[in-house]
């Protein structure tokens, strides 16, 4: 039971006690029962005010309830569509107390929401139109009455904080823009003639509207005070470069050189003035040297030929340059062939770089080839020898490969120009099988002198014989001429090295021929000794000068008749007779036509 309806029948037992009590007062008194029943008639009514007064003010705060439920009812309606959120629903049932209570709470609760969004649209809005001012832009779209709803406001937000990014990326693209505007119309020294110009210099950075407009416009701007600073630089380099020229073909000194050294950088109104100047007055100086200037552009165009693989037939060509009627017409002749083959070299740079690493590798090759034919090489000390075969092998790789590359670069640069690339008057790869052609002629050819000279040298040991690398001293000589030479009519026989290429073919001693030799001047004929140390019989030697000086059954060319002296009749078997074995691996006619022209050669020297 409910505590109130405790209390109400509590109320209601002391109502009864007090009815009760007031009964007994009056009895005591000896009120009558008529008066009794008024006394009881006046409680009854003052009861039934009291409680018809309560019951009345209950009823109106019952009202007062109703009406506020409906009155908050009726604005969180409307708050929640300003709102844009979904009508608040009471749940479960409730009294009509708490429920007014919470739909006051509600609608209290949506008033401050709806409060603080119309306070932010108002912030963003401000913001918004400062920016906009900034930037040129048109507002941001937005209905300023209504309430926005939480996803209005949040694009509102990031749409703001769109512009403030733009603002900052241009108020720094603004800035450097500024800056190299600064700079460049310093360095041109020009100033600011039209209003733009002068907002950019002079204005606060802060004011300048950072509109697309202006910042394409300060571009534009930019760009032409740097085409202005290019041009300009580009007209100081080219004075500097002709002053450049001027002193070189003009053999101007390097004191008066330093004199103008405060010109030579920068390009500045004055800078350009002062190179002006300058080359004014070298142009003067070289219409008053005119020779000089012409020989020294002459030294510069053959370097260009040389850098160009120029043929004689192109250097011929310029008939100019074998002029010696030194004008100014001849002058400006020179100047512009100097200037289209300047641009020539210019544009094929990178071909005629690779065309001379070329040469210069070739000619690398040809040195290492040199170098391996060469005996000598090989007494190198300190590695050398390893070191020249590794760059000789890395080169044997790198040469065909950059023939392949220069190739195809040239392939594409002939299809581009419809043209022939030519190296000193001829294609390139026609040039390089060229050189290649040469070089293995070269090698033919020095194959075959080595192969005659080891060829004479053998056949003149068949017949002379041959001596050692080291002379020893000579029996029957003079003690006091040890170790020289024999001589055939003033004509040296052997030499240290004579029978280099052929001791090898000999195990042991070398041994002398046993023939005799020719004397100088037809004095008696100079015996020597053979391996054995005994003298060669005289009988013996008679029988050897008769034998038939023929071979395959032909008399020798060169040879002497059948009346000349005895001893001047040579044996080809007789002198090759130690030689054997030798002799057997040589063909009859090699044989044949060595030994006619050694007994010609010996001949004509009798």
């Amino acid at each position: 039971m409910r505590r109130s309806e405790v209390l109400a029948e509590e109320s209601i037992v002391c109502l009864q006690k007090a009815l009760n009590h007031l009964r007994e007062i009056w009895e005591l008194i000896g009120i009558p029962e008529d008066q009794r029943l008024q006394r009881t008639e006046v409680v009854k009514k003052h009861i039934k005010d009291l409680l018809d007064m309560m019951i009345a003010e209950e009823e109106s705060l019952k009202e007062r309830l109703i009406k506020s439920i409906a009155i908050c009812q009726k604005e969180l309606n409307t708050l929640c569509s300003e709102l844009h959120v979904e009508p608040f629903q009471e749940e479960g049932e409730t009294t009509i107390l708490q429920l007014e209570k919470d739909l006051r709470t509600q609608v209290e609760l949506m008033r401050k929401q709806k409060k603080e969004r119309k306070q932010e649209l108002k912030l963003l809005q401000e913001q918004d139109q400062e920016l906009c001012e900034i930037l040129c832009t048109p507002h941001y779209d937005i209905d300023s009455t209504s309430v926005p709803s939480l996803e209005e406001l949040s694009q509102f937000r990031q749409h703001v904080a769109t512009l403030r990014e733009t603002k900052a990326s241009r108020h720094e693209e603004f800035v450097r823009i500024k800056r190299q505007i600064i700079l460049c119309m310093e360095e041109l020294e020009h100033t600011p003639d039209t209003s733009f110009e002068r907002d950019v210099v002079c204005e606060d950075e802060d004011a300048f509207c950072l509109s697309l407009e202006n910042i394409a416009t300060l571009q534009k701007l930019l760009q032409q005070l740097e085409m202005r600073k290019s041009q300009n630089e580009a007209v100081c380099e080219g004075l500097r470069a002709q002053i450049r020229e001027l002193w070189d073909r003009l053999q101007i000194p390097a004191e008066e050189r330093e004199a103008v050294a405060t010109v030579m950088t920068g390009s500045k109104a004055k800078v350009r003035k002062a190179l002006q100047l300058e080359v004014d007055r070298l142009e003067e100086l070289k219409m008053q040297n005119m020779k000089k200037v012409i020989e020294a552009i002459r030294v510069e165009l053959a370097q260009y030929w040389d850098q160009c693989f120029y043929s004689q037939e192109q250097r011929q060509a310029f008939a100019p340059y074998y002029s010696e009627d030194y004008t100014e017409n001849l002058l400006q002749l020179h100047d512009a062939e100097i200037v289209q083959l300047r641009n020539y070299y210019e544009v094929h740079k990178e071909l005629f770089e690779g065309v001379q690493k070329w040469e210069e590798s070739w000619k690398l090759f040809l040195e290492f080839e040199r170098k391996a034919s060469d005996p000598s090489r090989f007494t190198n000390r300190g590695g050398n020898l390893l070191k020249e075969e590794k760059q000789r092998a890395k080169l044997q790789k790198t040469l065909p490969k950059l023939e392949e590359e220069l190739k195809a670069r040239i392939e594409m640069w002939e299809q581009e120009h419809s043209k022939a690339f030519v190296v000193n008057g001829q294609k390139f790869m026609e040039y390089v099988t060229e050189q290649w052609e040469m070089h293995r002629l070269e090698k033919e050819r020095a194959k075959q002198e080595r192969q005659l000279k080891n060829k004479k040298q053998t056949e003149t040991e068949m017949l002379y014989g041959s001596t050692p690398r080291t002379p020893n001293k000579r029996r029957g000589l003079t003690p006091g001429t040890p170790g020289k030479v024999r001589k055939l009519n003033t004509t040296t026989v052997s030499n240290a090295t004579a029978n280099s290429s052929i001791r090898p073919v000999f195990s042991g001693t070398v041994c002398r021929s046993p023939v005799s030799r020719l004397p100088p001047s037809g004095s008696k004929p100079v015996t020597t000794s053979t391996c054995s140390g005994k003298k060669t019989p005289r009988g013996l030697k008679r029988g050897a000068n008769k034998e038939n000086l023929e071979l395959n059954g032909s008399i020798l060319s060169g040879g002497y008749p059948a009346s000349a002296p005895p001893r001047r009749n040579f044996s080809i078997n007789s002198v090759a007779s130690t030689y054997s074995e030798f002799a057997r691996e040589l063909s009859k006619a090699s044989k044949s036509d060595a030994t006619s022209r050694i007994l010609n050669s010996t001949n004509i020297q009798s």
